[in-house]
């Protein structure tokens, strides 16, 4: 495996089982099971209803562009073929919202409620990125 120049993820206690799904190609967010809801970003209890009775759930990983922005600034060097580069933010089906990158599409073509599904990028032995592309 070539040698990863981008930043990666800081793993920690909390958000592991979100790293440790992403490695089997699975996307998975807590569930409350007391209302039901799905969150993100990741946390001790849910944003809702403040139960702290909640599981690591797999979701569809379909959803639809929210928002997205072009990158021409270099801030990382890893990045510098590729700059300039586009970030989304991914509302899925179960409504958390995900920031990511959205690859098989040109920059001039993502629009606002694109439909997306995840893929997952083995980017190093330890870490597998969730990331989209336009929902066929």
């Amino acid at each position: 495996m070539a040698e990863y120049k981008k930043p990666l993820p800081v793993i920690s206690a909390i958000n592991r089982p979100y790293w440790d799904a992403a490695k089997k190609h699975e996307l998975r967010l807590q569930k409350c099971n007391g209302c039901g809801k799905f969150w993100y970003p990741n946390g001790h209890q849910c944003p809702f209803c403040w139960s702290r009775d909640y599981e690591w759930a797999r979701v569809s990983g379909r959803g639809r562009v929210n928002s997205w922005v072009a990158f021409h600034q270099l801030y990382y060097e890893g990045f510098k073929d590729e700059t300039p580069y586009s970030v989304v933010q991914v509302e899925l089906e179960e409504g958390p919202r995900l920031i990511s990158s959205l690859v098989g599409v040109k920059r001039e073509d993502i629009h606002i409620s694109m439909p997306v599904e995840v893929i997952f990028d083995d980017v190093t032995e330890e870490v597998t990125l969730p990331r989209f592309r336009p929902r066929k």
